[in-house]
């Protein structure tokens, strides 16, 4: 028996919710947008009504993100030390770099998070 005698919703898979969601849909139709700003969702979705305004992200998507580019620029740092490339150069490339994708990467993983969190009926997410 449902909890709190709620009738049983249909299935929210994690992996169609995440896809709409890295396109800056809704998770729950794909119609309607995620983000209304950068960094802020919409309050719904103009499509099915979903609310977005409940989710609870925090700082989750940050710490994503700090692994995602300690996993991508360390390993390029290390080659160029390799290949001889100045360090007058990388003074100014790295934390360009870094701005660069921390930038890309911090609304996609905040989808993510929230696709994740609704898939999961987690936070307000439970209808």
């Amino acid at each position: 028996m449902p909890q709190n005698n709620l009738p049983a919703d249909p299935a929210r898979p994690f992996g169609p919710a995440l896809l709409r969601a890295l396109r800056n849909r809704c998770p729950a139709c794909g119609e309607g947008k995620m983000f209304g700003r950068f960094l802020k969702p919409v309050t719904a979705c103009s499509h099915c009504g979903t609310a977005w305004d409940q989710h609870q992200a925090d700082d989750f998507p940050s710490y994503i993100v700090i692994i995602l580019l300690g996993h991508i620029l360390v390993p390029i740092m290390i080659e160029t030390v390799h290949l001889g490339v100045p360090m007058g150069v990388q003074i100014f490339l790295w934390p360009i770099l870094a701005l660069v994708l921390a930038a890309a990467l911090i609304q996609p993983a905040k989808a993510a998070v929230i696709a994740f969190q609704w898939s999961r009926r987690m936070h307000g997410f439970a209808r």
